[in-house]
């Protein structure tokens, strides 16, 4: 097994709005039925996150953040990761519905920087339920979500996506993104080094316990 293993992450801005998102889009539609006519029967509704979607939320992101999907998502996605941006920016979680069912999600955050004016929102994660994609879910949950941060007063929005989803991609750049900058997560395998690190410290005792028996 290699030590060390690089997965690229695409990085996209848009100016005049708010910070950065991780997102699964499936590559296709599930039904062959018209979009377009899928779009004009499905009632979506977005509200507030609340405490008790938080399950729902976090078993749809197990679902779309896979570890063979998108590994790097699938690392960071985890239940204390929602919970955290859910204590501490409730107001930007966001849940969309049909029929009464949560479909989708968004969730961020603003950045504030010292010394300077400008205010950045963060989308840090945005998730379609598979069934529903290309019903406009996606597209009604980030316009949302940037109403919000316009309301905050963020001047910049970022988003970020594994470099080769493509669908996340064109999705963004239809939504204004734009001026892509590439950048690389590197991972570390720590197995190996685990029993040398138990090692060291078992000896680094057992070194303690005899000084203390037999002192000089």
């Amino acid at each position: 097994m290699a030590a060390a293993t690089e997965g690229e992450t695409m990085s996209l801005t848009q100016e005049k709005t708010a910070p950065a998102c991780r997102e699964v889009f499936a590559p296709c539609m599930s039904s062959t039925e018209d979009p377009e006519h899928k779009k004009k029967r499905a009632n979506i509704s977005i509200r507030q996150m609340e405490i008790d979607d938080i399950a729902t939320v976090f078993h749809l992101g197990e679902q779309l953040f896979t570890a063979r999907q998108v590994p790097n998502l699938y690392r960071s996605w985890d239940e204390y990761e929602l919970i955290s941006l859910f204590q501490s920016d409730a107001e930007f979680c966001l849940v969309a519905e049909i029929d009464d069912r949560i479909v989708g999600f968004a969730s961020g955050t603003t950045i504030s920087k010292a010394r300077s004016a400008w205010k950045y929102g963060y989308l840090v994660w945005l998730g379609v339920d598979p069934d529903h994609q290309g019903l406009g879910v996606a597209e009604k949950l980030f316009q949302q979500f940037r109403d919000l941060m316009l309301e905050e007063g963020a001047r910049i929005l970022l988003v970020d996506s594994e470099a080769d989803n493509l669908p996340a991609l064109h999705f963004f750049r239809k939504m204004g993104f734009g001026n892509p900058q590439q950048h690389i997560y590197l991972s570390l395998n720590l197995d190996h080094q685990k029993r040398h690190h138990r090692e060291r410290k078992s000896n680094g005792r057992a070194a303690a316990r005899g000084a203390t028996e037999h002192p000089v």
